[in-house]
C-alpha cells in the first residue's frame, strides 16, 4: 500500500535540507532573481533530464534525481518570489525567514497535491518519468507565455499555479526513482 504523504515528505526533507545547505553557502542571493530567471533555472534542469532520457547517455555524472530536487527547490523560490512580490537585494529576508517561508509554500503545495491526487487516482504512479518531465516542460512554456504577458490570463491558472504543479510532479519523480 502506498503513502504518497509520507513519501512526499521524505523527498521535502532532502529538498529543504539541500535548500538550507546552500543558503548556508550562498545567503538568500538568490532573491535577486526575478521570475522569468527562476522560470529559466527551472527549464535548464527540465531540458538536461529530458535530453538525458531522450539519448540515453549522459556525460556529466550529476543524478537527475538532483535535478528533480533542484526544480522543486527553483519552484519555491519562484513561489516565495511571488509572495515576496519579486526579489529584493539579498539581505531583505534571513535565512530562518526564508526556511520559514519555503515550509508555507510546501504546505500548500502539498495540500494541492493531495487533492489532486485523490481526484486523479494516484495516476502519476502509472505514469512514465519522460512523460512527467515533457508535462514539467510544458509548464514551463506556458509560465513564459503567461510572463510574456506581463502575467495577465484571459481563462487560465496564473504563474504560482503552474510552480505548484512543476514541484508536485517532480515529487512524483523523485518517488517513483526513490523506489528503483
Amino acid at each position: 500500500m502506498n503513502n504518497t504523504g509520507l513519501e512526499y515528505d521524505n523527498v521535502i526533507k532532502k529538498c529543504r535540507e539541500l535548500f538550507e545547505a546552500k543558503m548556508a553557502d550562498y545567503g538568500v542571493s538568490w532573491r535577486v532573481l526575478r521570475l522569468p530567471s527562476l522560470t529559466d533555472q527551472i527549464f535548464i534542469k527540465a531540458n538536461r533530464i529530458r535530453s538525458i532520457q531522450e539519448l540515453g547517455v549522459q556525460l556529466v555524472d550529476d543524478d537527475v534525481f538532483w535535478d528533480f530536487v533542484g526544480i522543486i527547490n527553483y519552484g519555491i523560490m519562484a513561489l516565495i518570489q511571488i509572495e515576496r512580490k519579486q526579489g529584493n537585494e539579498e539581505g531583505d529576508i534571513t535565512p530562518e525567514y526564508a526556511l520559514s517561508l519555503y515550509d508555507k509554500c510546501i504546505a500548500n503545495t502539498k495540500s494541492l497535491m493531495e487533492r489532486k491526487n485523490h481526484d486523479y487516482s494516484e495516476a502519476w504512479r502509472q505514469m512514465r518519468i519522460s512523460s512527467i518531465t515533457d508535462l514539467i516542460l510544458m509548464k514551463i512554456l506556458r509560465i513564459k507565455q503567461i510572463e510574456d504577458n506581463e502575467c495577465h490570463t484571459l481563462v487560465s491558472e496564473g504563474v504560482g499555479a503552474n510552480y505548484e504543479d512543476i514541484i508536485n510532479y517532480s515529487v512524483f519523480v523523485c518517488i517513483k526513482l526513490m523506489e528503483k
